[in-house]
């Protein structure tokens, strides 16, 4: 009889424990959206491939010595616009200077919040340094936006998961 009372608790305790969300088996997954068309001018999408309302532009761009550093000679000087931003969102998105062939030569993320101006059109420059200069062909924006910071499923596995942004563009990357 006692050992019936232990079977019916214990199967009790099973299902709160699985209700209440201590389960092992959440069916957490991780997923990692496709990178988009990089160009001069996009719209901003979420890991979703929806569109932010968010356009980041390059405005142009320029091979100069940084003023800075002018011994290390001439590197890509490029200015950037992000129109609607309304400020409560922050997205980033990556730059690269590209050859002829639309191989990424250098990388960086670029992040709206380093950008001002007034509201809705927000501007900035930056630097590219690149080994080779005269390859440079030019500077391409990606869409997705880098600022979902959502924890995947070996983070947290309850929490976790979903679609996470595409790892940053790199050297050698075709774009």
């Amino acid at each position: 009889m006692l050992s019936i009372r232990v079977l019916a608790g214990a199967a009790s305790a099973l299902v709160i424990l699985a209700l209440s969300g201590c389960s092992a088996s959440w069916g957490c997954t991780d997923t990692t959206a496709e990178r988009g068309e990089a160009g001069v001018r996009v719209r901003v999408v979420d890991p979703s491939g929806r569109p932010t309302g968010v356009t980041a532009e390059v405005a142009g761009w320029s091979l100069e010595p940084h003023p800075q550093v002018p011994a290390q000679g001439d590197q890509v000087h490029f200015r950037y616009r992000f129109d609607g931003s309304d400020g409560s969102s922050a997205p980033a998105v990556d730059v690269c200077a590209v050859d002829e062939e639309r191989v990424a030569l250098m990388c960086q993320t670029l992040a709206s919040s380093e950008a001002f101006g007034p509201r809705g059109a927000l501007t900035g420059d930056g630097w590219l340094s690149v080994a080779q200069p005269a390859r440079v062909a030019g500077v391409l924006l990606l869409p997705n936006d880098l600022s979902y910071g959502r924890r995947t499923c070996e983070q947290d596995l309850k929490d976790g998961g979903g679609i996470h942004p595409p790892a940053p563009a790199g050297v050698g990357d075709r774009l």
